[in-house]
């Protein structure tokens, strides 16, 4: 009987867990990285959402704008996105000259600070940075 109660317990508190994992990551976040050769910073949105144990949503970064021109900025979907308390992970694939290039991202979310590291791999061996996004004012 004890066991059935602690059970049944439990339930309700895993649910309660997910929903304020969904509230605390959910929404728009955006963090800045310095550009290559004193270029201006790289702003780059996550838009997140939540849904059990699963995260979804696009991540907008500027992309190009070599020899001057400017950068452009295409939402890209997120995808194999993963929820756990308040640690996240996901991929985000793009193409350059022909080839996809997979970005992997994982976080932890504390406050209005996601920690965030960033690991990529273009061919010259896996690169990782570690940067604060930070959560976007409505």
């Amino acid at each position: 009987m004890t066991k059935r109660l602690l059970f049944a317990g439990t339930i309700p508190l895993l649910v309660f867990c997910a929903a304020m994992a969904a509230d605390v990551i959910s929404g728009k976040w955006t963090m800045s990285q310095e550009a290559r050769n004193g270029g201006p910073p790289r702003a780059t949105t996550f838009d997140l959402k939540v849904d059990g144990m699963s995260l979804t949503g696009t991540v907008t970064a500027p992309m190009g704008g070599r020899s001057g021109a400017a950068a452009a900025s295409t939402p890209i979907a997120i995808a194999n996105g993963k929820v756990n308390g308040n640690t996240i992970s996901f991929d985000v694939v793009r193409t350059f000259a022909g080839n996809p290039a997979t970005t992997r991202y994982e976080g932890t979310v504390s406050g209005d600070t996601m920690h965030i590291k960033q690991t990529i791999d273009v061919g010259a061996g896996p690169q990782t940075v570690e940067l604060d996004a930070k959560r976007a004012t409505p």
